[in-house]
């Protein structure tokens, strides 16, 4: 049975240029082993990529071991769930800028995030073509 996006559609890939996933299948699927759970696909912004290096994961700086390109604003990535919570809550609290929550692409968004993130959150943070 296919995985499901936030929408209730069928997921659709992520990216695939760089190619993501944790199965670095292009799409934010749920895998067992995932203890990141990259499935939240988000457009990476230099204000969230300047974030995440300031948290301890730099994600611009090219890791081939690990099969990671490095990440440049626009890219499209499936984020760890946690990342994205805590940019989101720091933006509240340390009132940074909204543009550090990178947006979302909800097609391309696992619908197992809704455990932890509210719908309406999500659409807020929304990716708009």
């Amino acid at each position: 049975m296919p995985e499901r996006n936030v929408l209730g559609d069928e997921l659709e890939p992520c990216s695939v240029d760089p190619v993501t996933g944790f199965e670095r299948d292009g799409c934010c699927g749920t895998h067992p082993n995932d203890r990141g759970r990259h499935e939240l696909c988000a457009m990476m912004t230099d204000e969230f990529l300047s974030f995440s290096e300031q948290q301890g994961n730099d994600l611009v700086t090219p890791r081939p071991e690990l099969q990671f390109p490095g990440l440049e604003p626009g890219d499209r990535w499936c984020l760890c769930l946690d990342r994205w919570i805590e940019a989101l809550e720091a933006t509240r609290t340390h009132r940074l800028p909204e543009t550090t929550v990178p947006p979302v692409i909800l097609e391309a968004t696992n619908e197992a995030v809704l455990d932890s993130v509210e719908k309406e959150t999500l659409e807020k943070h929304a990716y708009d073509v």
